[in-house]
């Protein structure tokens, strides 16, 4: 004798519902249904006022911060004495300059 089938059909599996992927709901809203942001309520502050001059006046006496380039001998010259070569290259410029009458 013929034995029955099992009542597997193709994409059966063991006589229950073909096993289909189902999609999971989302906890969160549909992006349509959420409110847009509030518009800022604060006004951006308006930009500080460019400087008068581009430099400060000098102090008569202040000493300024500069990059200089100078020849080897010369820079050699005044660093051979030790610590205070920015101030005998001070000194020597000093010298060259005329008397100022502030």
């Amino acid at each position: 004798p013929k034995s029955a089938a099992p009542n597997n059909a193709p994409g059966m599996v063991c006589g229950l519902r073909p096993s289909v992927p189902t999609r999971r709901r989302s906890p969160y809203p549909p992006a349509a249904a959420v409110p847009p942001l509030p518009a800022p309520t604060t006004a951006k502050p308006a930009a500080p006022p460019p400087p008068a001059s581009p430099r400060p006046a000098a102090v008569p006496g202040a000493r300024e911060m500069v990059t200089l380039r100078l020849d080897s001998a010369v820079l050699a010259h005044f660093q051979k004495d030790g610590p205070g070569w920015q101030d005998r290259v001070n000194e020597a410029l000093k010298a060259l300059v005329p008397a100022s009458d502030d």
